[in-house]
């Protein structure tokens, strides 16, 4: 598991591939859309109906390690007020949500895929 080709989203099997349309819409907020199969080798992407359920709680733990650190940052280092610290974490959380999507559903293909 190549932490580079993760966070490019490229395709496990091939490593050059693209998993999501594009890779520009970062901080939109629509639903990224996921090719269904490699371009390049093939691989396909969703194994089974209901494959990416299992992503929600990959981005969950994204989420919840995000807000401990901003929080920590902010609160324990900057020692702003707890509700400007707060409202900073909600923003970054917010900002991050289509990130953490798709690194979510990055790594669990990552994770399910048998060579």
């Amino acid at each position: 598991m190549s932490l580079i080709n993760i966070l490019k989203f490229k395709c496990p099997k091939c490593k050059e591939g693209a998993i999501f349309n594009s890779n520009h819409q970062l901080f939109s907020f629509h639903v990224p859309k996921m090719h269904t199969r490699c371009d390049k080798c093939n691989l396909k992407f969703e194994k089974e109906s209901g494959f990416f359920i299992g992503a929600m709680y990959v981005s969950y733990g994204i989420t919840v390690a995000e807000f401990l650190m901003v929080f920590i940052i902010f609160y324990f280092v900057l020692k702003v007020s707890l509700l400007t610290a707060f409202m900073v974490v909600v923003g970054v959380i917010i900002l991050a949500s289509i990130l953490n999507f798709k690194l979510a559903r990055t790594l669990w293909i990552y994770l399910f895929y048998n060579k």
